[in-house]
């Protein structure tokens, strides 16, 4: 029996998993002849996206609902080491070390945020990088509110003023107010760039900053942190921010496991893949999603989001089985490209394209960003295996929709 191992079980690695059971099924084979296994730090697949908001209600979806009923089994399992050369992967389970053997290979252990040495980020720090960490500030935010005002209580700051800490910031007015902490609020939002949204481009920023605004968002730009406290945190102005809470979404990586690989990584440390996602020069590996980087409409490569990891991961489970038994695999392409960003109570901005073009805004643009969020990025949850072998087809989703314009 040959075996596919598929590590992670985010949105690349679970639409890798689920689409490489869907060709196994679609050649007559059975799990008796491949055996697909997904292995995972968490026993659930992340809506990770949705971390940053209040209701965490539906964003940890158990794997055996959405595994076991395409025979495709699952682990528990820290990953310490790959070596590719054996083809064998060293994990740390509740049983102790062990050693699993593969004859192909989905690497999908995603990204992390990236934390520097900074004094007292780790002891006082929050994130919403995954379930747990989100999980942690929730609480964290609602043990404040049943707290005796102090200082510092009611003070948010995140680092970061990329795409996730500008949803952060936008969301926390009603985080608060939901965690029943009243009065004088303030959200900070703190980056070393000179704007917000360094990367979102000169046709969109105006549109945050206009929302920021209307939020009471404050803004300290081209500072950077120097220490963080349980009462507040130190920027390099010498200014100290009382605060309880501060969040750090500042930058991301691709997992340190990249590393176990030869080869071209780019400078967020994801492994290069060619359009059928294999990883140059390494026999039987494919990887996808945010530790994999893959130029998809012959000039961009993809970005740390779901809109491309699941792609990536349908075309990596597909191509997978096909290179294993010999079959023609297909190159992923993808011909257009979209950002919807969150900015909470104010609404959202929806762009096009690499250069961002404004396509909709404020309560239009939060319509579409709610269909992203609550039903587009989410497998299906019925059990039936025709459906999950029918939304884990190789083929690329049409853009999400809008409703209305500006």
């Amino acid at each position: 029996m040959a075996r596919i191992v598929v590590l992670g079980a985010g949105f690349a690695g679970l639409w890798a998993a689920i689409g490489a059971a869907r060709k196994r099924d679609e050649i007559g084979a059975s799990d008796r002849d491949i055996e697909i296994r997904v292995i995972d730090r968490n026993p659930y697949h992340n809506i990770r996206v949705r971390n940053y908001e209040a209701d965490l209600g539906e964003v940890a979806l158990p794997l055996p609902q959405l595994l076991d009923p395409i025979g495709v089994s699952h682990g528990l399992g820290e990953v310490e080491a790959i070596d590719p050369v054996r083809r064998e992967i060293s994990l740390v389970t509740s049983s102790g070390k062990e050693a699993l053997g593969y004859d192909r290979l989905v690497l999908a252990l995603g990204s992390e945020v990236m934390r520097p040495d900074i004094p007292g980020l780790a002891a006082h720090g929050f994130d919403v990088d995954t379930y747990a960490a989100a999980l942690r500030l929730e609480e964290h935010l609602v043990s404040l509110g049943r707290s005796a005002p102090s200082p510092g209580r009611s003070t948010v700051v995140v680092v970061g003023a990329g795409f996730t800490g500008i949803e952060v910031a936008a969301e926390m007015p009603d985080r608060l107010a939901r965690a029943g902490i009243s009065g004088s609020r303030r959200i900070i939002l703190v980056d070393p760039n000179p704007a917000v949204g360094a990367t979102i481009g000169a046709l969109a920023r105006p549109v945050v900053e206009t929302a920021l605004a209307a939020l009471d968002i404050e803004t300290r730009l081209g500072v950077r942190v120097v220490s963080i406290e349980a009462a507040g945190m130190r920027l390099n102005s010498g200014e100290f921010i009382a605060a309880q809470t501060v969040i750090w979404c500042a930058g991301m990586r691709a997992s340190p496991l990249a590393t176990s690989f030869p080869g071209a990584r780019d400078r967020l440390g994801r492994l290069l893949v060619d359009p059928v996602m294999r990883v140059a020069d390494v026999g039987g590996v494919f990887a996808a999603g945010d530790v994999a980087s893959s130029v998809i409409d012959g000039l961009h490569p993809t970005v740390m989001s779901c809109q491309f990891a699941r792609p990536m991961g349908r075309f990596a489970g597909h191509n997978v089985v096909a290179d294993l038994v010999g079959l023609p695999m297909l190159p992923l392409r993808i011909d257009w490209y979209v950002t919807v960003l969150d900015l909470g109570a104010w609404g959202a901005l929806y762009t096009e394209g690499w250069d961002r073009e404004v396509r909709a805004t404020g309560a239009a643009a939060k319509a579409t960003k709610e269909t992203i969020n609550r039903r587009r990025i989410y497998p299906p949850l019925t059990g039936s295996k025709d459906e999950l072998f029918a939304a884990a087809a190789p083929t690329v989703q049409a853009p999400p929709p809008t409703y209305g314009g500006r």
